[in-house]
């Protein structure tokens, strides 16, 4: 099995313009409608497996997300597929707009999945503390139950959150 290589966002950016290959960004579409590298090519982690299948095996592909995980889960699933030459964008686009590397910027206003899902779980934890000392002390569970979500989610460096959220109608815009 070939092995998924690493490429920083300086050496990509110096090779924008010459670039052998395609960038795939697997970020969900309304992020990637906010911003995203020029001629990159959208195609979202949560229905990665089944859009992923028109990608050439013989090309050249240059894997980004926003910090690195969920390009590095797409790079693995494409090296399972037969993919010969797939290499991950370290950092992500976070890095390439820390090199300086061109950015489109749309009009979209999506938080990025990361933020979402903080938001989403510090919520609940907030909820399940208020719910508990108001109304019933079983609302602690809640609070309970989502630690435990971010403890597994650390563990098994996937996040069932991420997961639910990014099937959410803002961030399937497409």
């Amino acid at each position: 099995m070939n092995p998924v290589k690493k490429i920083s966002a300086a050496e990509l950016k110096s090779r924008l313009a010459n670039l052998p290959g395609r960038i795939v960004d697997v970020r969900e579409p309304a992020e990637f409608q906010a911003e995203s590298l020029p001629g990159s090519l959208n195609i979202p982690l949560s229905d990665f497996s089944r859009k992923a299948e028109g990608l050439n095996k013989d090309e050249a592909l240059f894997v980004l997300c926003r910090s690195g995980m969920r390009s590095e889960k797409a790079a693995e699933s494409l090296v399972r597929q037969g993919f010969s030459n797939v290499s991950v964008i370290e950092g992500g686009l976070q890095a390439c707009k820390g090199c300086g590397a061109e950015i489109l910027r749309g009009s979209e206003k999506v938080w990025e999945l990361e933020r979402q899902v903080r938001f989403a779980a510090g919520s609940l934890v907030v909820l399940g503390v208020l719910f508990g000392a108001s109304l019933d002390e079983g609302f602690y569970a809640l609070s309970a139950f989502v630690g435990a979500g971010l403890m597994f989610a650390a563990v098994t460096n996937t996040c069932g959150m991420a997961m639910l959220i990014a099937r959410m109608p803002w961030n399937r815009k497409e």
